[in-house]
C-alpha cells in the first residue's frame, strides 16, 4: 500500500510594489523650483562673465524677437510702446512657468520625463547663446551652467519629494493615524524646496546687479566732457511752443524715445570699442575710440523717428549730436563705385543697410555719433558710437553700439528687417502730430489752442494747416525755423462752441509736398495719413 504524499501548494508571489506618486503640487513645486533656480544660475555666471547676451534666459528672448514677423513686433510696439519688452519677459516668464508645472507633473512617478524636458530647455538656451553676437567662447559657460544646475536640482527634489510620498505610504500601510515618518520626510522636502528658491532668488538678484553694466558706466564716466569744434547754431527764442502744450524743442537724453531688438543693453568699454570698414573699399580701415575722439568733433541738431511710429504717435525725438562726419570716414577708406549700401552692424549683431550717398553726401551731415545734449552717449544710447543719419528711419540708418561699416550692396547683403518685410530704403515721411487737445479731452469753449509738431528731415516743414469738424484747411503759426533736420512745432487758436469737436493737421515741406491722407500702416516704410483728434469743449 502506497502511502498518499499530501500535495502542498505554492503561495502565489506578492505583487511587485508600486512605485510612489507625488502629489501633484509637489511635482509642480519640483518642475517650478529647479527650472527657477538653473536660469537664476545662468543669470549669475552671465553676471560673473560681465556680458549679459550670455544670459540664457535673455538669449532665448532675443532670438524670438529675431524671428518675430512684422505684424507682431508692430503689434507689440502699438500696444505697449517702450514697454514691449517689459511684456515679452513677463510672457515668456510666465511660458517658462508653465513648462516647469509640465516637467514637474509628468515626473510623478518617474523623473526621467522631467529631466529630459530640463535637459532640452537647457540646450535651447546654449543654442540661443551660441547664435547671438557680441558672445565668446568663455560665455556658453553661463547657459551650460543652467542646463546642469537645472538637471541636477530636478533630480534631487524629485527624489526628496518620492522618498516622502514612499514614506507616507508606508505610514498608512503601519498606522494611519501616526504619520511620523512620512512628516520628517515632508518637511525635508519643503525646507530643501524652499532653500532652493531663496537661494535662486538671492542668485539672480547678484547676476543682475552684476551685469548693470558696471564697466560701461566707469568708461563712459571717464570720457569727460565733449567740445564740438564745429557747433550747431544757438536755439533761438521761439523754436518751440512748449507753453502752449507741445514737446521742448530739445528732448533731455533720459526722454528721448528708445525702440530696438535689446533685451539686455549691450555694455562697451571705451577701451574694447573699435569701427571696422571694409568691404567694397581701396583699403580697409579700423578706428579706435581715441582716434575719434581726438579729432575736430562736429554737433548736429537732429530730430531721429522711429519707422514703428504710427500716425500721431510717440516715437519721434529730437537732439544735439556730437560726433564726426561719416563722409570723412568713408572718405580715408575709399568708396568703390559699386558700392551703393552701407551695412553697419551693432556689436550684437544686428544690421541696417544705409544708402551711400546719404553718407558720404556732406550736405546730408550724417555722423558716426559719440555724444548726445553735450555729453557722451547714454549707454542704452548706443555708448560707445552710433550712426546718426538725418532724413532716414532708424532701422535703415539709426545702429547703435556700431561696430562695423561694410560697403557692400543692396543686392547682395539683406539688413535685419528688410528679411521681415520692411523697405529697403526708407526715407522718413513728410508728416505731422497734434499734442493739444488730447484725444477724448474737455477743454473750456471759447478760444482753445491746437498745437503739435511736423517733420520733414532733410527738406524742413514750410507750412502746417488744421481744419476744424472737416471745416476748410487754416494755416497755422510755425515756431522759429532752427534747421531743416529737426522737427517745428505748430500752433493756432480755434473758436469753439460746446460740443464734441474734431481736429485735424497736415504738413508742407519745403520742396512744396503736402503730406498725404492715404492712410497706410508702418509696414513696410512708415505710416502716413492725417492725424486727428476728437475732443469736448464745455
Amino acid at each position: 500500500m502506497v502511502n498518499a504524499v499530501p500535495v502542498t501548494e505554492s503561495p502565489a508571489p506578492a505583487p511587485a510594489a508600486e512605485r510612489p506618486r507625488l502629489p501633484w503640487w509637489a511635482a509642480v513645486v519640483v518642475g517650478v523650483v529647479s527650472l527657477g533656480a538653473a536660469l537664476a544660475l545662468g543669470q549669475l555666471v552671465a553676471g560673473l562673465l560681465n556680458n549679459g547676451a550670455a544670459s540664457p534666459y535673455l538669449a532665448v528672448g532675443e532670438t524670438f524677437i529675431d524671428h518675430v514677423s512684422a505684424p507682431l513686433k508692430e503689434f507689440a510696439v502699438r500696444s505697449f510702446g517702450t514697454g514691449d519688452k517689459t511684456v515679452l519677459l513677463a510672457a515668456m516668464g510666465v511660458v517658462l512657468f508653465g513648462f516647469g508645472v509640465l516637467a514637474g507633473l509628468t515626473s510623478r512617478r518617474d523623473p526621467r520625463p522631467g529631466l529630459v524636458l530640463a535637459a532640452a530647455l537647457g540646450a535651447a538656451g546654449i543654442f540661443a547663446v551660441l547664435t547671438r553676437g557680441g558672445v565668446g567662447p568663455l560665455d556658453v559657460l553661463a547657459p551650460i551652467a543652467s542646463l546642469i544646475g537645472g538637471v541636477a536640482l530636478f533630480a534631487l527634489l524629485h527624489r526628496l519629494a518620492l522618498a516622502w510620498a514612499r514614506d507616507r505610504a508606508v505610514d498608512r500601510a503601519a498606522d494611519p493615524a501616526d504619520p511620523a515618518l512620512a512628516g520628517r520626510s515632508r518637511r525635508t522636502f519643503l525646507a530643501s524646496s524652499a532653500g532652493v528658491a531663496v537661494g535662486a532668488g538671492v542668485v539672480a538678484i547678484g547676476g543682475n546687479l552684476l551685469t548693470e553694466q558696471a564697466a560701461a558706466v566707469a568708461s563712459r564716466n571717464a570720457v569727460g566732457p565733449l567740445i564740438a569744434t564745429y557747433t550747431a547754431p544757438e536755439i533761438p527764442l521761439g523754436a518751440d511752443f512748449a507753453a502752449t502744450g507741445t514737446p521742448a524743442y530739445l528732448t533731455s537724453s533720459g526722454d528721448f524715445y528708445r525702440i530696438d531688438t535689446e533685451l539686455t543693453v549691450p555694455s562697451l568699454r571705451t577701451e574694447d570699442w573699435s569701427l571696422k570698414i571694409h568691404g567694397l573699399v581701396d583699403r580697409e580701415v579700423t578706428f579706435s575710440y581715441s582716434d575719434i575722439r581726438d579729432r575736430p568733433l562736429t554737433e548736429q541738431l537732429v530730430t531721429l523717428c522711429c519707422v514703428s511710429n504710427p500716425v500721431g504717435g510717440p516715437y519721434i525725438s529730437n537732439a544735439r549730436w556730437i560726433g564726426v562726419p561719416l563722409a570723412d570716414l568713408l572718405a580715408e577708406a575709399g568708396v568703390r563705385p559699386e558700392a551703393d549700401q552701407v551695412l553697419s552692424t551693432s556689436v550684437d549683431g544686428w544690421t541696417a543697410g544705409t544708402p551711400v550717398e546719404m553718407l558720404t553726401d556732406r550736405t546730408v551731415g550724417a555722423l558716426l555719433a559719440i555724444g548726445m545734449n553735450g555729453q557722451p552717449l547714454p549707454i542704452e544710447h548706443g555708448f560707445p558710437a552710433r550712426l546718426v543719419v538725418p532724413g532716414l528711419y532708424g532701422y535703415v540708418s539709426a545702429t547703435k553700439w556700431v561696430v562695423d561699416l561694410k560697403l557692400t550692396t543692396f543686392a547682395a547683403d539683406r539688413a535685419y528687417w528688410v528679411p521681415r518685410g520692411y523697405s529697403q530704403r526708407a526715407p522718413v515721411k513728410t508728416e505731422s502730430r497734434i499734442d493739444v487737445p488730447a484725444a477724448f479731452a474737455r477743454v473750456k469753449a471759447g478760444s482753445v489752442p491746437v498745437a503739435g509738431i511736423a517733420w520733414a528731415q532733410g527738406k524742413g516743414i514750410d507750412k502746417v494747416e488744421v481744419s476744424v469738424d472737416n471745416g476748410p484747411w487754416q494755416a497755422a503759426q510755425l515756431s522759429t525755423l532752427v534747421s531743416k533736420n529737426t522737427w517745428r512745432m505748430w500752433r493756432t487758436f480755434v473758436d469753439l462752441k460746446p460740443g464734441t469737436h474734431s481736429v485735424r493737421a497736415r504738413a508742407t515741406d519745403a520742396t512744396g509736398y503736402t503730406q498725404t491722407a492715404d492712410v497706410v500702416d508702418t509696414v513696410p516704410d512708415g505710416a502716413s495719413g492725417y492725424p486727428s483728434v476728437q475732443f469736448t469743449a464745455n
